[in-house]
């Protein structure tokens, strides 16, 4: 009887739900106020992070903005005030150092106060082939793009529980949910990125902390530099990102609390084709799409390679 009762509840859960989900694909969700919310971005001093620092300092949220890079970063919190009447604050913190984000953190819980929305954005990538990247980079790798998702929230959202509000975004990757030629590392911590922000959130949601939400953004490559000389066989399916299209996406799926973000939108019929055909054809549609080849180019960041040359010689 209780197997009865569960499968007619879930049924009408699942047919509840179904519904809702069609209803909002024709009327779209209201977006919320963020104006006095006080955002922390990681990653902040160039590219995604400084663009969504603008979007956030426009809408009158207040910003927390946490890059290595100082120089970056206080451009980024000098064209943010320049948006609006708005609090920003700039902090150099190096994600991939635990004790370094603790410490940040009771910083700024002293300076500025409770952070209720935190985004996880960022991230560093080699660029190498698996047998060519050195061993610190990849642990480099792991600490900046996913196990600092671990000290953040930590960090973090035990205030946004406490208030029962609160937003946590993280910034993964298509290379988080298909792997991809020339990024063993990089799709590596994204994967992992992903599912960590997927388990929270489901974690969030059995405890009932509905008002405390989650959204993961799993964009293409994105021009920001980082991916620099990264090319694409067809634009038209899987062009290389703009940086302002994707933090306008990004920014109205938080402001519509979405849990995922995939960009392009042919991300998710790709990520549904590999559910369902075999590895071979998956390799001849990689093939095809040109994922293969498409990081043959890379050249990267310049801030990469120092920071692989910093990291080398500490080791040494």
């Amino acid at each position: 009887m209780n197997a009865v009762a569960d499968t007619a509840i879930f049924l009408g859960k699942f047919l509840y739900y179904f519904l809702e989900s069609l209803v909002f694909k024709i009327i779209p969700k209201g977006k919320k106020d963020v104006s006095g919310e006080t955002v922390l971005i990681t990653g902040a001093g160039s590219g995604l992070g400084r663009l969504l620092a603008m979007h956030f300092a426009s809408h009158g949220a207040n910003l927390v903005l946490w890059d290595i890079n100082q120089e970056g970063n206080l451009e980024t919190c000098r064209l943010a005030k320049e948006k609006g009447d708005v609090k920003v604050f700039a902090y150099k913190c190096d994600c991939s150092n635990r004790k370094e984000v603790y410490r940040v953190a009771d910083q700024v819980r002293e300076e500025v106060g409770d952070v209720t929305i935190l985004i996880n954005n960022a991230g560093i990538v080699t660029g190498k082939s698996f047998l060519d990247i050195p061993d610190h980079m990849v642990e480099k790798s792991f600490l900046v793009n996913a196990i600092s998702h671990f000290w953040t929230c930590k960090a973090f959202l035990p205030a946004m529980i406490r208030a029962n509000h609160g937003h946590l975004v993280c910034i993964s990757s298509v290379a988080g949910l298909v792997g991809i030629n020339g990024l063993s590392d990089y799709s590596s911590t994204k994967f992992a990125a992903f599912g960590f922000a997927e388990s929270l959130f489901l974690e969030l949601t059995m405890i009932r902390k509905t008002n405390i939400k989650s959204t993961i953004v799993c964009p293409y490559f994105i021009k920001t530099g980082m991916f620099e000389g990264c090319t694409t066989k067809y634009p038209l399916l899987l062009p290389l990102l703009e940086q302002e299209y994707v933090a306008r996406k990004v920014f109205n799926a938080i402001l519509e609390d979405q849990v995922y973000l995939l960009l392009p939108k042919f991300a998710y019929f790709a990520l549904f084709l590999k559910q369902i055909i075999s590895p071979k054809m998956m390799i001849a549609l990689g093939e095809y799409l040109g994922v293969d080849t498409c990081m043959n180019s890379f050249t990267g960041r310049k801030e990469a390679e120092d920071l692989q040359t910093e990291a080398e010689r500490k080791e040494q």
